[in-house]
């Protein structure tokens, strides 16, 4: 009877143990069939994703070529009009000019002088205004970045600095625009 016992006992464990795997296989085909949806749902959320980084890539690409292409339209705008305000400054001493020329042969020498004088007045407060300094180095050290020698000639003074001013010099914001021509005193 033991033996039979000991089969039946056999049996019930095997009974139970292919009853607790058959569990585990419905768990198993149950959590696979569950965690396919849930892949399927990542998989989804991440074309989603990417779908979304990629529009806003776009975007930002394109918010950097109109950006890009606003500052090159500024830029293109400050060179066209950056003489504006110079251009109407200079507007007042051109009509001078004008209306020098206008007077003929009634106006004197000296009140022609005189408007001349008014006129070059005007020019050098337009100058100063926009920042433009006259170089004119008169018996100042010769300077190569600011004065350009024509020729040297025995002078008074001392030797290497300017003795003659030929054509004054003109800077902008202490950038020259053109060097003052001048001879320099020769050295002894």
């Amino acid at each position: 009877m033991s033996d039979v016992n000991n089969t039946e006992m056999s049996n019930e464990i095997n009974a139970a143990t292919d009853a607790e795997t058959n569990a585990d296989k419905v768990e198993l085909d149950s959590m696979e069939k569950d965690s396919l949806p849930s892949l399927e749902m990542q998989l989804r959320q991440a074309e989603l994703n990417a779908q979304e980084h990629h529009d806003a890539w776009l975007r930002a690409k394109a918010d950097a070529e109109n950006a890009r292409r606003r500052a090159l339209d500024e830029i293109d705008k400050a060179r066209k009009f950056a003489l504006d305000k110079f251009a109407a400054d200079l507007l007042p001493v051109k009509d001078s000019l004008e209306a020098a020329l206008a007077t003929g042969d009634t106006a004197s020498i000296e009140s022609l002088k005189n408007g001349v004088e008014l006129t070059l007045k005007q020019l050098s407060s337009v100058f100063e205004k926009n920042s433009i300094k006259e170089i004119n180095p008169m018996g100042e050290k010769f300077d190569p970045n600011f004065h350009q020698a024509i020729g040297m000639v025995e002078a008074e003074g001392e030797p290497n600095s300017v003795a003659t001013v030929l054509q004054k010099g003109y800077a902008l914001n202490d950038r020259v625009v053109r060097p003052a021509l001048v001879m320099v005193v020769k050295p002894n």
